[in-house]
């Protein structure tokens, strides 16, 4: 995964690539130093990445090893406030207006549906944060 700009107060935007690919975007909250369910994962650094089933989202990955935090999820969402700490995967990011700049996503369902279809087969892959220039 890649950051693409330093965390902001309205969000931590990012891609995600398989394979070196582009897959999708993504949004994390933004850097509040690691604060469980509030900060976005630490980074850079490299998390392995395992299949879990989660009372909240069903079939999803866990992102494993963040310091001082658990259950950090990959799952969709729509703002912000939605992301529990978590990366939240979607097609677009757009900013709703009246509220603060804040950042949406578009079609977090369906692209974390198609990234759970894409990793079928796969129990567990190795995420590498880095950042963007």
């Amino acid at each position: 995964m890649i950051r693409l700009h330093e965390s902001q107060p309205n969000g931590t935007l990012g891609a995600l690539l398989i394979s070196s690919i582009p897959f999708c975007v993504t949004l994390e909250p933004p850097d509040l130093l690691n604060k469980k369910n509030v900060s976005c994962i630490p980074g850079p650094q490299t998390y392995l990445c395992r299949r879990k089933e989660s009372p909240s989202y069903g079939d999803t990955f866990e992102v494993t090893d963040v310091p001082d935090r658990s259950h950090v999820l990959f799952h969709p969402g729509n703002r912000k406030r939605d992301t529990e700490g978590c990366i939240i995967v979607a097609e677009a990011w757009w900013k709703l207006t009246g509220t603060a700049d804040e950042i949406k996503v578009k079609n977090s369902g369906k692209t974390f549906g198609r990234f759970m279809w894409m990793m079928k087969g796969i129990d567990e892959f190795w995420l590498n944060i880095t950042y963007s220039l």
